[in-house]
Protein backbone atom coordinates (compact mmCIF):
# COMPACT_ATOMS: atom_id res chain seq x y z
CA UNK A 1 0.00 0.00 0.00
CA UNK A 2 0.84 3.28 -0.20
CA UNK A 3 0.97 3.87 3.34
CA UNK A 4 4.21 1.76 3.36
CA UNK A 5 6.19 4.54 4.01
CA UNK A 6 4.90 6.42 6.71
CA UNK A 7 4.33 2.45 8.10
CA UNK A 8 7.89 1.89 8.19
CA UNK A 9 8.94 5.36 10.00
CA UNK A 10 6.45 4.55 12.50
CA UNK A 11 7.73 0.86 13.20
CA UNK A 12 11.23 2.80 13.02
CA UNK A 13 10.49 5.64 15.55
CA UNK A 14 8.21 3.11 17.68
CA UNK A 15 11.15 0.77 18.49
CA UNK A 16 13.76 3.46 19.17
CA UNK A 17 11.26 4.93 21.72
CA UNK A 18 10.37 1.42 23.39
CA UNK A 19 14.53 1.40 23.95
CA UNK A 20 15.35 4.85 24.84
CA UNK A 21 12.13 4.71 27.48
CA UNK A 22 13.16 1.50 28.96
CA UNK A 23 16.61 2.19 29.86
CA UNK A 24 17.83 2.75 32.95
CA UNK A 25 19.63 5.88 32.39
CA UNK A 26 17.94 7.13 29.45
CA UNK A 27 14.37 6.28 30.10
CA UNK A 28 14.20 9.79 32.69
CA UNK A 29 14.24 11.67 29.69
CA UNK A 30 12.45 9.90 27.22
CA UNK A 31 9.59 8.14 29.90
CA UNK A 32 6.81 10.08 30.67
CA UNK A 33 6.07 8.03 33.55
CA UNK A 34 9.21 8.77 34.57
CA UNK A 35 8.97 12.70 34.16
CA UNK A 36 11.03 12.38 30.98
CA UNK A 37 10.00 15.23 28.12
CA UNK A 38 12.52 14.43 25.19
CA UNK A 39 10.65 13.07 22.41
CA UNK A 40 11.89 10.42 19.47
CA UNK A 41 9.84 12.36 16.50
CA UNK A 42 9.91 12.38 12.87
CA UNK A 43 10.47 16.05 12.61
CA UNK A 44 13.58 16.88 11.38
CA UNK A 45 16.67 18.38 12.97
CA UNK A 46 15.81 21.78 11.70
CA UNK A 47 11.82 20.83 13.06
CA UNK A 48 12.69 19.79 16.23
CA UNK A 49 15.05 22.75 16.88
CA UNK A 50 12.59 25.78 15.81
CA UNK A 51 9.61 24.27 18.08
CA UNK A 52 12.24 24.18 20.14
CA UNK A 53 11.80 19.86 21.52
CA UNK A 54 14.79 17.97 22.43
CA UNK A 55 15.18 14.31 22.23
CA UNK A 56 16.15 11.90 18.83
CA UNK A 57 15.08 13.14 14.96
CA UNK A 58 14.37 10.11 12.94
CA UNK A 59 14.08 11.74 9.59
CA UNK A 60 13.69 10.01 6.12
CA UNK A 61 16.05 12.20 4.27
CA UNK A 62 16.20 9.95 0.87
CA UNK A 63 14.01 7.53 -0.89
CA UNK A 64 15.59 4.79 -3.59
CA UNK A 65 14.34 2.56 -5.64
CA UNK A 66 15.37 -1.03 -5.17
CA UNK A 67 16.62 -1.73 -8.86
CA UNK A 68 17.94 -5.26 -7.60
CA UNK A 69 14.36 -6.20 -6.49
CA UNK A 70 12.70 -4.19 -9.22
CA UNK A 71 12.46 -7.13 -12.00
CA UNK A 72 11.52 -9.52 -9.40
CA UNK A 73 8.43 -12.04 -10.95
CA UNK A 74 4.36 -11.34 -10.54
CA UNK A 75 3.09 -13.36 -7.67
CA UNK A 76 0.38 -15.61 -8.51
CA UNK A 77 -2.40 -15.76 -6.16
CA UNK A 78 -4.25 -18.59 -7.88
CA UNK A 79 -4.07 -20.74 -11.96
CA UNK A 80 -5.78 -17.44 -13.10
CA UNK A 81 -4.44 -14.41 -11.70
CA UNK A 82 -1.34 -12.94 -10.30
CA UNK A 83 -0.26 -9.78 -7.96
CA UNK A 84 1.37 -7.05 -9.55
CA UNK A 85 5.39 -6.53 -8.52
CA UNK A 86 5.15 -3.96 -6.16
CA UNK A 87 7.57 -1.02 -5.81
CA UNK A 88 10.39 -2.00 -3.63
CA UNK A 89 12.53 1.13 -2.08
CA UNK A 90 15.71 1.76 -0.02
CA UNK A 91 14.48 4.99 3.11
CA UNK A 92 17.38 6.02 4.26
CA UNK A 93 17.20 8.07 7.95
CA UNK A 94 19.29 10.42 9.57
CA UNK A 95 19.21 10.05 13.20
CA UNK A 96 20.29 12.87 15.18
CA UNK A 97 19.98 14.15 18.72
CA UNK A 98 18.57 17.12 19.79
CA UNK A 99 19.58 18.87 22.90
CA UNK A 100 19.94 22.46 24.46
CA UNK A 101 22.33 23.97 24.65
CA UNK A 102 23.91 22.58 21.71
CA UNK A 103 26.97 22.04 24.08
CA UNK A 104 25.70 19.48 26.29
CA UNK A 105 27.56 16.90 23.52
CA UNK A 106 27.91 13.79 26.61
CA UNK A 107 24.22 13.16 26.11
CA UNK A 108 23.87 13.60 22.56
CA UNK A 109 26.51 10.70 22.63
CA UNK A 110 24.46 8.57 24.80
CA UNK A 111 21.45 8.81 23.03
CA UNK A 112 22.99 8.14 19.40
CA UNK A 113 25.11 4.99 21.39
CA UNK A 114 21.90 3.51 22.33
CA UNK A 115 20.37 3.83 18.48
CA UNK A 116 23.66 1.98 17.43
CA UNK A 117 23.39 -0.65 19.96
CA UNK A 118 19.38 -0.89 19.48
CA UNK A 119 19.80 -1.69 15.68
CA UNK A 120 23.06 -3.25 15.66
CA UNK A 121 21.36 -5.90 18.41
CA UNK A 122 18.13 -5.75 16.60
CA UNK A 123 18.16 -5.27 12.90
CA UNK A 124 15.32 -6.79 11.31
CA UNK A 125 11.74 -5.81 12.40
CA UNK A 126 9.79 -8.30 12.13
CA UNK A 127 6.34 -9.69 13.57
CA UNK A 128 5.17 -7.60 16.66
CA UNK A 129 7.68 -5.05 15.49
CA UNK A 130 5.81 -3.49 12.51
CA UNK A 131 2.67 -1.10 13.28
CA UNK A 132 -0.38 -1.20 11.10
CA UNK A 133 0.01 -0.93 7.05
CA UNK A 134 2.68 -3.75 7.06
CA UNK A 135 2.30 -7.32 6.38
CA UNK A 136 3.66 -8.92 10.18
CA UNK A 137 3.26 -12.17 8.23
CA UNK A 138 5.21 -11.67 5.14
CA UNK A 139 7.58 -8.41 6.01
CA UNK A 140 10.63 -7.82 7.38
CA UNK A 141 12.59 -4.86 7.64
CA UNK A 142 16.55 -4.61 7.90
CA UNK A 143 18.14 -1.80 9.21
CA UNK A 144 22.04 -1.00 7.73
CA UNK A 145 24.26 2.01 8.98
CA UNK A 146 25.63 3.37 6.43
CA UNK A 147 28.58 5.30 5.68
CA UNK A 148 28.61 8.74 4.46
CA UNK A 149 31.38 11.09 3.16
CA UNK A 150 31.90 14.61 4.44
CA UNK A 151 30.25 15.88 1.05
CA UNK A 152 27.30 13.68 1.69
CA UNK A 153 26.85 15.15 5.33
CA UNK A 154 27.79 18.67 4.13
CA UNK A 155 24.78 19.02 1.55
CA UNK A 156 22.41 17.25 4.33
CA UNK A 157 22.82 19.91 6.68
CA UNK A 158 23.12 22.61 3.67
CA UNK A 159 19.67 21.81 2.55
CA UNK A 160 18.33 22.67 6.22
CA UNK A 161 20.22 25.79 6.54
CA UNK A 162 21.12 24.34 10.29
CA UNK A 163 24.65 24.21 12.16
CA UNK A 164 25.92 20.79 11.62
CA UNK A 165 25.19 18.22 14.80
CA UNK A 166 26.95 14.68 15.25
CA UNK A 167 24.23 12.31 13.76
CA UNK A 168 24.20 8.98 11.69
CA UNK A 169 22.52 7.59 8.68
CA UNK A 170 20.48 4.21 8.22
CA UNK A 171 19.18 2.52 5.23
CA UNK A 172 16.26 0.67 5.85
CA UNK A 173 15.25 -2.15 2.93
CA UNK A 174 13.14 -3.48 1.70
CA UNK A 175 10.00 -1.26 1.51
CA UNK A 176 7.29 -2.17 -0.79
CA UNK A 177 4.46 -0.13 -2.07
CA UNK A 178 1.90 -2.20 -3.51
CA UNK A 179 0.06 -1.18 -7.33
CA UNK A 180 -3.52 0.13 -6.71
CA UNK A 181 -4.71 -1.95 -9.36
CA UNK A 182 -6.42 -5.16 -8.81
CA UNK A 183 -4.64 -8.98 -9.86
CA UNK A 184 -4.36 -9.26 -13.37
CA UNK A 185 -5.68 -12.14 -15.48
CA UNK A 186 -3.13 -14.44 -15.77
CA UNK A 187 -4.97 -16.39 -19.44
CA UNK A 188 -6.32 -19.83 -19.18
CA UNK A 189 -4.10 -22.57 -18.38
CA UNK A 190 -4.47 -25.72 -20.82
CA UNK A 191 -3.04 -28.39 -19.96
CA UNK A 192 -1.99 -30.63 -22.77
CA UNK A 193 -1.96 -34.19 -22.49
CA UNK A 194 0.28 -36.68 -25.11
CA UNK A 195 -0.64 -39.11 -27.88
CA UNK A 196 -0.99 -42.62 -25.74
CA UNK A 197 -2.28 -45.68 -26.85
CA UNK A 198 -3.08 -49.23 -25.50
CA UNK A 199 -0.84 -52.17 -25.87
CA UNK A 200 -2.96 -55.31 -25.36
CA UNK A 201 -1.30 -58.41 -25.08
CA UNK A 202 -1.64 -61.32 -28.03
CA UNK A 203 -3.53 -64.55 -27.50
Amino acid sequence: MYTALRATSQTLVAYLRQRVETDPVLGTLFDPAQGGSMLVSLDTPAEMADRPAEGLSVWLYRIVRDDQRLNAPPERIDLGHFRPTPLPLRLHYLMTPIREPQTAAELGQEVLGKVLQALYEHPVLRGVDLQPGLSPATLELTARLEPMTLEEISRIWEALDKSYRLSVSYEVTVVAVDPEQEPEDAGVVQVVLPDCGLIVAGS
